[in-house]
């Protein structure tokens, strides 16, 4: 077979979930087929699941490329003992089989168990039946999407142990014409965020959000100060949030601590104790809230409301929106609040200046911090906005060219 980088690259991995997230025309799901028939080849009686959000979808696309692979490898065709048209699916000689399906709800998703799994176009696929998917899944798991946004692949999985993170475009493929790259380079001028997405394999934004300076890192510097933790209360149907802020030559450094319901103050208290809360952090909590900020206070924690008023909630914006804001890796609540939290609409779709009141339960307490803790600098001290760019992980050579 001819194979590309992005053929290599799967077939050698050694993760457990092995996430394919590229731009149109990258070749990832061609290449990632190609590593499944070769495992399929290599290894007796394995079952391999190739999954598509419906049957449609599958057969113009996964299956498409499926056949096409089998069309140009004589040794594939001495290899597959049959093909069951209506039941789609390949039977290999050595008793492996691949499987097209798809599954209507999670509850679907737990019949069968499989050796290797292919999700193809995984954001047409809910996060409950890929979860019961993988836990029926042996060996490896493959996913492939183009990012036009986040969605649970984001949340739940980048950054988590066992998770490799391949970013391709169609660069990394060496069998598309040429006048299909000029035509996904020329999104470039027509429209920079498609270009993003589809020429470069890049994780599109929700429009209107109202912070995107931020970024991915690994930890929190060793050297870094300390400013406070922020908490914003709940029970019921919204979570409890707090968070732990820092700051380094003049850039935030943000860590989550807390995300959830049905806490009352003891709970909170309990928490902040198992985490190793010194008693002596100033904790910035929703001014809204006395009582829970009294009850914590005579539970011995340094405990004080933010300094809310006219407008409180834009100038906290806009001094954040004036810093460099490092978000760690296992902090996946505040990275989907930062993706979802936007500026309110319009009739006519215009942006107001107003956040929506819903996906801030950390981000609260990120403003609250912000309130208390810091000032709004001058020019010569504010640091220049940066569009959030996840830790990412390039393809080969064409990473350079970016």
């Amino acid at each position: 077979m001819k194979t590309s980088v992005l053929f290599k690259l799967n077939y050698e991995s050694l993760a457990h979930v092995v996430v394919n997230q590229g731009g149109t025309s990258s070749g990832k799901t061609y290449a990632i087929e190609q590593v499944l028939f070769a495992l399929a080849c290599e290894q007796a009686k394995q079952v391999i699941t190739v999954v598509g959000q419906d049957i449609p979808n599958l057969k113009a696309g996964a299956m498409r490329d499926a056949q096409n692979i089998v069309g140009e490898s004589t040794g594939l065709q001495a290899a597959i003992k049959s093909f069951n048209k209506s039941d789609r699916i390949y039977e290999f000689h050595n008793g492996s089989i691949i499987e097209f399906k798809s599954y209507d709800n999670a509850q679907d998703a737990k019949s069968g168990k499989r050796d290797y799994l292919f999700i193809n176009e995984a954001n047409g696929i809910s996060w409950d039946i890929y979860t019961e998917l993988a836990l029926r899944t042996r060996k490896r798991v493959y996913l492939d999407y183009n990012p036009n946004a986040a969605f649970w692949v984001h949340d739940q999985l980048l950054g988590q142990t066992g998770v490799q993170l391949l970013i391709s475009d169609h660069r990394h493929n060496p069998f598309l014409d040429e006048h299909t790259r000029q035509k996904i380079e020329s999104l470039r001028e027509s429209d920079p965020e498609r270009w993003k997405v589809y020429a470069r394999g890049l994780t599109g934004k929700i429009t209107g959000l109202v912070l995107t300076n931020w970024l991915l890192c690994d930890s929190i510097p060793t050297d870094a100060k300390k400013l406070a933790c922020g908490l914003d209360f709940g029970f019921s149907n919204d979570e409890t949030g707090l968070i732990e802020v820092y700051q380094q030559n003049g850039e935030l450094w943000v860590n989550e601590l807390l995300y959830q319901t049905g806490l009352t103050n003891n709970d909170i208290s309990k928490c902040m104790n198992e985490l190793s809360i010194s008693k002596n952090t100033d904790i910035i909590a929703d001014s809204a809230e006395p009582k829970s900020i009294e009850d914590l206070r005579r539970l011995g924690w340094r405990i004080t409301g933010a300094k809310k008023g006219p407008d409180s909630i834009k100038n906290s914006i806009d001094i954040l929106r004036r810093y460099r804001i490092n978000v760690t890796r296992n902090s996946i609540n505040l990275r989907r609040e930062l993706g979802r939290y936007q500026w309110k609409m319009d009739t006519t779709g215009r942006p107001l200046n107003v956040p929506t009141d819903s996906w801030n339960h950390l981000i609260d307490p990120l403003r609250y911090v912000a309130l208390n803790k810091l000032q709004i600098h001058n020019s010569s001290t504010t640091r220049t906005r940066m569009p959030y760019k996840p830790a990412e992980t390039f393809v080969g050579d064409a990473a350079g060219m970016i």
